[in-house]
């Protein structure tokens, strides 16, 4: 996963992207990803959404791209660097979008949906690491049955390794992450293009 995106969400009435740090009783404890890191408690009535749950349409009706999918494309195509914001102009977001996702639906996915992937970008990529995948080289090595005087020690460290793994990959529970949220309080939301992407949610279970 290039930019791990699973803790960060987008609330409904408050701009900008936020960390989840812990439920709280009257909402959830939330940390703006910028330089401040301010907390704030989000209250329970503005819908949270999770980045990992946002996905782009495209002209099959049965396929969805996920946003971190999304995220790498841009990165392999851009870097970290975005070459558009929310205030390019139409056809610079347009050709932007067209540019890592071809086919996206250019009927259910609006400038507004791109204004927001371009801003979002902008800030996951300044606040986090990129986090380049393995190698086929690595995984090669990692494979590499072990002679019979190391054949113990690494036999240990792969137990550890798998029993660490699924705390790693363990999703966040946010009680109920529908669509994508709005920037700002007087933005509209866009849940024509954020829909869940039900088949890789169903592989992943």
């Amino acid at each position: 996963m290039p930019y791990e995106l699973q803790e960060l969400a987008a609330i409904s009435g408050m701009p900008g992207l936020y960390r989840l740090v812990r439920a709280a009783r009257h909402g959830v404890l939330v940390e703006s990803l910028d330089e401040k890191a301010t907390r704030t408690l989000a209250p329970a009535r503005n819908k949270v959404s999770l980045l990992s749950e946002i996905s782009i349409y495209t002209q099959d009706p049965e396929e969805t791209v996920p946003l971190t999918e999304v995220f790498e494309r841009i990165y392999q195509k851009h870097g970290a660097a975005s070459p558009v914001s929310a205030k390019s102009s139409e056809g610079e977001l347009t050709d932007f979008l067209a540019g890592v996702i071809p086919d996206y639906d250019r009927d259910r996915v609006y400038l507004s949906d791109i204004k927001k992937l371009a801003s979002w970008y902008g800030i996951v990529s300044k606040h986090r690491p990129y986090q380049a995948a393995e190698t086929p080289a690595t995984e090669a090595a990692e494979a590499t049955p072990a002679t019979e005087e190391t054949a113990a020690p690494k036999a240990k460290r792969k137990s550890a390794k798998t029993a660490e793994e699924p705390a790693a990959d363990e999703p966040l529970s946010t009680g109920g992450v529908i669509g994508a949220a709005d920037e700002a309080p007087a933005a509209e939301g866009n849940p024509e293009a954020t829909a869940p992407a039900k088949k890789s949610r169903k592989k992943a279970e």
